[in-house]
């Protein structure tokens, strides 16, 4: 396999020739093997909590193997569809883990944590050889303590195992962090091109179609990476507006345009303080180099023309939002949801306060992250209709003051995949949604369980950046939307230079400073 790559932001461009992929002769049975292995995790470094272990990977779900995890759907559903529709693959399951208690709230995975789990699937790779490819399912944004590029190394790992004649493709979200190295180990990465997340589905079938040709001998990987030097807060890549849109849309283009070439996008995670933050450009064609550079380099200098519009923006916070929410309730302009996108750990009061001071009413926040209140609330077994006052959430810095709620129980019990969740109505016609850790609502519907009916509330304020536009914004569902930032720079803001990064230096890196190679 054929290599260009760029690094940025150091001043350096090289191209490496890797041997090409030279196919392993199917099996008896004529049959292809390709392991399926899946291990994704988007780490917020800054979140408080403390580090993630073996058993935080453990609480909600034991990790999947066999056809529990071919069936567990997203990037694994399409590539495990598409691939038994070739009639000529055999899949090769590797128990993987599949969820972290707190998602993308929780903190850096240990190295001891990352080990235990991909030494697992290593261990099952090694007794089920020889495969004929690997597909890996990941998510491009996970941070491991002492592995500053923990995707990269997981490929890395792997082609110890299978030898360099075996193909092996990635997954992976828009939000990943990704430099040149993983495709110096892996021969495809298929990334998200909407966000919110349409399409993981498709990437997981491409992903399959791709490793299939390659494992024929009829596809060699031939790739290209480059650096822009832009990072952007989260909030501003929604692919519903330009710049974004207008970025995924060239991706696009070049794909139709250029038969067998893949270009994949990675917008970045700037929550992650891991060297390779920031936007990143992958181009994988057919044993054409002229061609990957060509398509690289044309996305590099695009993203560098809009970096303006695309890394640079704010919103209002929590009392002009308020003002713009009653005025819209009043017009009628109803339902409204706001998202409350800077709030990571997701224990905020401000928009609550804010919004109960300026007399909005029938409002439905959900959710707000209050451990300590669920479990006063089980210790007396809660039941609805029982009377509620304490004090909810404001247990982190960015959290805010925890605020006093005097109300009553309408709901106890099982949601969102936790074991307890309530729900208590207060003041005017509002409802609050409590979880005992960060949950990222995107859906009305998601709000109905027990007698709780979301279609009665005028506004809903929810925990999300872009994400909750599915079921709120892009269905019609809400009229308005509203994006609140928080009063302070804290994590999730777009105040990007307020972080405390150690591995990341700001000023190479477009809105805070310039690239090296563009100097």
């Amino acid at each position: 396999m054929r290599r260009s790559v760029r690094f940025v932001p150091f001043a350096l461009a090289a191209t490496a020739a890797l041997p090409a992929c030279t196919p392993l002769p199917p099996q008896d049975d004529g049959a292809l093997r390709f392991a399926v292995a899946r291990f994704q995790h988007e780490t917020c470094t800054f979140c408080p909590g403390g580090d993630t272990e073996v058993d935080d990977w453990l609480r909600q779900s034991e990790p999947l193997s066999g056809e529990a995890l071919l069936s567990s759907g997203g990037y694994v559903g399409g590539f495990v569809t598409r691939a038994r529709e070739f009639g000529d693959v055999e899949l090769v399951p590797l128990t993987s883990p599949v969820g972290v208690y707190g998602g993308s709230s929780r903190s850096w995975n240990t190295k001891e944590t990352f080990d235990h789990f991909l030494d697992t699937m290593l261990a099952e790779l090694r007794e089920q050889l020889p495969v004929d490819g690997v597909y890996l399912a990941l998510h491009g944004a996970m941070a491991v303590r002492d592995v500053p590029r923990p995707e990269a190394e997981i490929a890395r790992r792997f082609r110890e195992v299978v030898g360099l004649g075996v193909p092996i493709a990635g997954t992976f979200d828009l939000h990943g962090n990704e430099d040149a190295e993983f495709l110096e180990h892996a021969d495809f990465a298929f990334v998200t091109k909407r966000y919110p997340h349409y399409d993981s589905y498709i990437q997981g079938e491409r992903a399959a179609r791709a490793l299939r040709l390659a494992a024929l001998g009829e596809y060699r990987p031939t790739t290209a990476t480059r650096k822009p030097g832009v990072i952007t807060a989260t909030v501003l890549q929604w692919t519903g507006q330009s710049p974004s849109m207008d970025i995924m849309e060239r991706a696009r283009r070049w794909e139709a345009r250029e038969n067998d070439a893949y270009v994949s996008v990675f917008y970045g995670y700037p929550w992650s303080d891991v060297p390779d933050v920031g936007a990143t450009v992958h181009v994988m064609t057919n044993d054409d180099q002229a061609l990957a550079d060509r398509i690289a380099d044309d996305m590099d200098d695009f993203i560098w023309r809009v970096r303006e519009d695309f890394a640079v923006g704010g919103y209002r916070g929590p009392e002009e939002a308020a003002r713009i929410v009653a005025t819209a309730v009043a017009r009628g302009e109803t339902p409204v949801a706001v998202g409350d996108h800077s709030d990571r750990p997701g224990d905020a009061t401000h928009i609550l306060n804010a919004f109960e001071a300026a007399g909005i009413r029938n409002v439905l926040y959900g959710t707000i992250t209050s451990p300590a209140t669920l479990e006063a609330l089980s210790t007396a077994n809660a039941q609805p209709g029982d009377p509620f006052d304490a004090e909810i959430g404001g247990f982190t810095p960015s959290g805010g003051s925890p605020r006093r709620i005097v109300g009553t129980v309408e709901y106890f019990g099982e949601g969102f995949g936790y074991d307890a969740i309530a729900a208590v109505s207060f003041g005017d016609g509002n409802l609050v949604v409590l979880t005992p850790a960060y949950e990222q609502v995107l859906y009305p519907d998601n709000f109905r369980f027990g007698s709780i009916e979301p279609d009665h509330y005028d506004v809903f304020v929810v925990k999300s950046r872009v994400h909750f536009r599915r079921g709120f914004d892009e269905t019609g569902y809400a009229r308005t939307i509203v994006i609140v930032e928080a009063p302070e720079p804290f994590v999730g803001t777009t105040f990007l230079d307020a972080l405390s990064y150690e591995h990341v230096n700001l000023s190479e890196l477009y809105p805070y400073g310039t690239p090296p190679h563009r100097r």
